[in-house]
């Protein structure tokens, strides 16, 4: 039987965390799926990692890129090459859980729906390893209670859910629409996920853990980088770019804006905190928000 779903794992420099990343999907409860491994130029043991699974496992397929040319390329590479009815990611530095799949797939064979979202945890540095942490609200709040084949204007609360990687969605949705990630910026899913919502029909959400989000204890994840004013900057360009893709939708952009606003501001306020030289655009752009969430 052919594969029914296609997960994209990108991955550049994650050596150390990609062999757990394709453990987790060798460990999926549902069997009919396949993975494009994009290895996006690494320096390090990534794309022999890559190689050394897809030489023992046809499942796997790769499809690396020459030079680095950036995480929303890498998926974009991926995308190219899927051929199936379902389509999701796993960055290569973090762990699928075992009935992720099942669950996502099974809900959209059920519902009809164009994508389905659900919770994911973060996965902490501790003690020389790492420990799953809970659902965070935010996470609970897009994603729980379950919903099968809501909208947007029924579940607003969904725009706070801003991950590729927690979602599986009909590969002829992306099609339909003309989805794909931009390319050369950081925080390339903001806006594509909001576009997703957007455009959906209708859509599931599921409260189920699918994904552990590695925390690197490295700190060399963007996430961990955003005092850096070039990351500081392009992480407030992201939600701005989500927020103007939700500008149709005045119930989502309020739930969004107030999710931004609760969450957001406060934790890039002790960045600015740390550098003032921040401070203007971190206002500016609060200003921006604060008129959007009323």
């Amino acid at each position: 039987m052919p594969p029914l779903a296609t997960v994209i794992v990108p991955g550049w420099d994650v050596a150390p965390f990609a062999a757990a990343a394709l453990d987790s999907l060798r460990a999926q409860t549902f069997g009919g799926w396949r993975a494009v491994l994009v290895d996006d130029g690494s320096t390090d043991g990534t794309g022999e990692i890559f190689a050394r699974y897809a030489a023992v496992d046809d499942r796997f397929v790769l499809a690396p890129h020459d030079h680095q040319r950036g995480l929303g390329a890498a998926r974009n590479t991926g995308l190219d090459l899927v051929d199936t009815a379902y389509v999701g990611f796993l960055d290569a530095d973090d762990v699928m859980m075992p009935g992720a799949l099942e669950t996502l797939v099974g809900s959209l064979e059920s519902s009809g729906s164009d994508l389905v979202a659900g919770a994911y945890v973060r996965l902490r540095p501790e003690g020389g390893g790492y420990r799953a942490g809970e659902v965070q609200p935010w996470v609970a709040a897009a994603t729980s209670p379950r919903r099968i084949a809501t909208t947007l204007d029924a579940h607003p609360e969904v725009t706070g859910n801003i991950v590729a990687w927690s979602k599986l969605s009909r590969t002829a949705f992306w099609r339909d629409h003309g989805l794909r990630f931009p390319e050369g910026v950081l925080y390339e899913d903001q806006e594509i996920a909001q576009r997703m919502y957007t455009s959906a029909r209708a859509f599931d959400v599921v409260p189920d853990v699918v994904v552990q989000w590695r925390v690197r204890a490295d700190g060399t994840s963007i996430t961990q980088r955003e005092a850096d004013p070039r990351v500081f900057q392009a992480c407030l360009q992201a939600m701005r770019d989500g927020l103007r893709a939700l500008a149709a939708h005045e119930p989502a952009r309020r739930a969004r804006a107030g999710q931004i606003l609760r969450m957001d501001i406060p934790r890039l306020a002790e960045i600015v905190h740390l550098d003032p030289r921040l401070s203007p655009l971190l206002s500016a752009f609060a200003a921006e928000v604060e008129a959007l969430s009323s």
